[in-house]
């Protein structure tokens, strides 16, 4: 099967995201999407940019900036072991506007809670940040730990999904 790797920019309130995917004859798969200065984010070359297949994810994207809830509805292929694909298919299920912990979400998995720190591994090798929301998985005790495109970034989203009121300075 005959596929090419492209990519897009989205334009958002977080800086312009990048989504990177495979094209092929069923359509596209996305691969990544990672927000700006974010560590880990693919390279790309300028000559495989592709805006046209990604015509849903711009969709999708706006819809969600737009602060209507949104599950995201999209062909996915991201690279990770059988327990991150695990871990990640699992953020699946955390509705937008809701929070869960790292130790719900372990629990949830079956990984015994001396192993938690696999958990959080994961999580910071999410490629789909957004679409697979991660974001949504918080400390014990309502703390906001890592997250790959920056603790302030986690915030916003949650503030903008309504899951943190909002902090007036």
């Amino acid at each position: 099967m005959n596929t090419r790797t492209v990519h897009t920019v989205h334009p958002s309130p977080l800086g312009d995201l990048l989504l990177t995917g495979t094209v092929s004859a069923a359509g596209l798969a996305l691969t990544s999407l990672t927000l700006p200065g974010q560590r880990g984010a693919p390279a790309v070359r300028a000559e495989d940019r592709d805006d046209a297949p990604f015509a849903v994810a711009h969709r999708q994207l706006e819809v969600y900036f737009s602060g209507r809830p949104t599950r995201f509805d999209l062909s996915l292929a991201p690279v990770g072991t059988p327990f991150q694909q695990a871990v990640w298919q699992a953020l699946d299920d955390i509705p937008h506007g809701t929070t869960t912990t790292y130790g719900v979400l372990a629990a949830r998995l079956g990984v015994p809670r001396a192993e938690l720190r696999a958990v959080g591994r994961a999580l910071g090798a999410n490629p789909l940040l957004l679409v697979r929301p991660c974001h949504r998985v918080i400390g014990a005790d309502g703390s906001m730990r890592g997250y790959a495109g920056g603790v302030a970034r986690k915030v916003w989203l949650l503030t903008h999904e309504g899951a943190l009121q909002p902090t007036l300075v």
